[in-house]
Parts: structure tokens; sequence; C-alpha cells
């Protein structure tokens, strides 16, 4: 009984002088990139796993907090591979300086197409409903067409009367495209409708009697 007490006192001695022996110490430095050029790299994590405890670097790169020897602490930020840094466990001190670099890790995302429509129905009442504005140079690009059917009226030997007749047919089909095709003309359906409608035609001729 005598030599079981002594052994158990020897025990608590030898774990009580083990546990004063280990001290935490104050784990500060840098996380800089592991360019040509270093540069600080601000809000990264330093964590160490085997307490869950960590910190983040300020915006220059600098970060400090207590960790105990034989730790090992983990650096991460996104864009960057990670680092691990090992406390070694035969450090007597009460501070440690460390100087960490970190490789860029380049992930390469597929090409993604942004649309301001979330859904495909957003997108066709947005497409339906766009204005599409008659501008100087389409003018222009019709007055060169209706130009360049005249000359090749006089070329083939058509009388002067008969190309004004087709630029006026042209002029007519343009405007029928627009009642049906353009959103401003609200009463191009209305006039299309009315010209096809055989009892339209016969009110009219029987106005002119």
């Amino acid at each position: 009984m005598k030599y079981y007490l002594l052994f158990i006192s020897f025990c608590i001695t030898f774990f009580a002088q083990a546990q004063e022996e280990v001290k935490p110490l104050q784990l500060s430095g840098v996380v800089l990139s592991g360019d040509s050029i270093p540069r600080p790299i601000p809000f990264a994590h330093v964590y160490n796993e085997k307490v869950s405890r960590g910190t983040m670097t300020d915006s220059e790169g600098f970060f400090s907090f207590a960790v105990l020897p034989g730790d090992t602490v983990t650096f991460s930020c996104i864009g960057f591979q990670k680092e691990y840094l090992g406390i070694p466990d035969t450090l007597n001190l009460t501070a440690y300086l460390a100087r960490i670099q970190m490789k860029r890790d380049t992930t390469l995302l597929e090409e993604v197409t942004l649309y301001p429509w979330p859904t495909r129905d957003r997108f066709k009442e947005a497409f339906l409903a766009t204005n599409i504005t008659t501008t100087a140079n389409d003018i222009a690009m019709r007055n060169l067409a209706s130009q360049a059917l005249k000359d090749r009226a006089a070329a083939m030997g058509i009388s002067p009367e008969e190309a004004q007749d087709m630029s006026i047919n042209i002029q007519n089909q343009d405007i029928y495209n627009f009642g049906r095709y353009s959103n401003q003309a609200n009463g191009g359906t209305a006039i299309l409708g009315a010209l096809s409608n055989p009892l339209a035609w016969h009110q009219l001729f029987q106005s002119f009697k």
C-alpha cells in the first residue's frame, strides 16, 4: 500500500511538471503572396485545428494569436493554395515569428453568359415589348433601295410613270410591313383585316353610287 501511494504521488508530480513545462507562446507574423514581388494577403484565415481556434490577417497581412508547441497552423485564402506551419515541440520561447508565403491557385471556370432576365418567360416578354426605332440610316437605306430600283427600271426601258408606280408599291409594302410588325402601329392589324374583308369592299363601292 505504501509503494502504491508513492507511485501515485510520483505520477501526479510528473504530470504536473509536464503541464508546467508546456506553456503557450504568441505566434505572430505576416502572410505574403508567393509572387516575384510579394504582396500582403489581407483577411487570410489562420487556423489551429488542434484546438479549433484561429484568427484572420489584417489589411496588411499581419496576424497574432496564442499556440502551443507541437501545434500545426493552417493558412488559407481564396485564390491561394493552403500552407501549413508546424510549431516545434522543443521551443522554450514566449513568442514565435513567422513569414508565410502562399502560392496562387488558379481555377479555370467554364464560360458563363449572363442575361438580365431571370427566366425564359421574362425574356419573351421583354423581347416582344422591344421598341425598335427607325434611324436616319434606315431611312437612307430605304431611299437608296428605291432609287436603285428606279435606275434598274430605266435601264430596262420602263417609263417614268411605271417606275413611279413601282416606287409607290415599295413604299406601300413598307407601310404594310410596318403595320404588321411594328409595336407602335396599333392599327396595322385592323387596316390589314379591313382590306381583306369583302363586306368592307362592298360598302366602299356602294358609297360611290
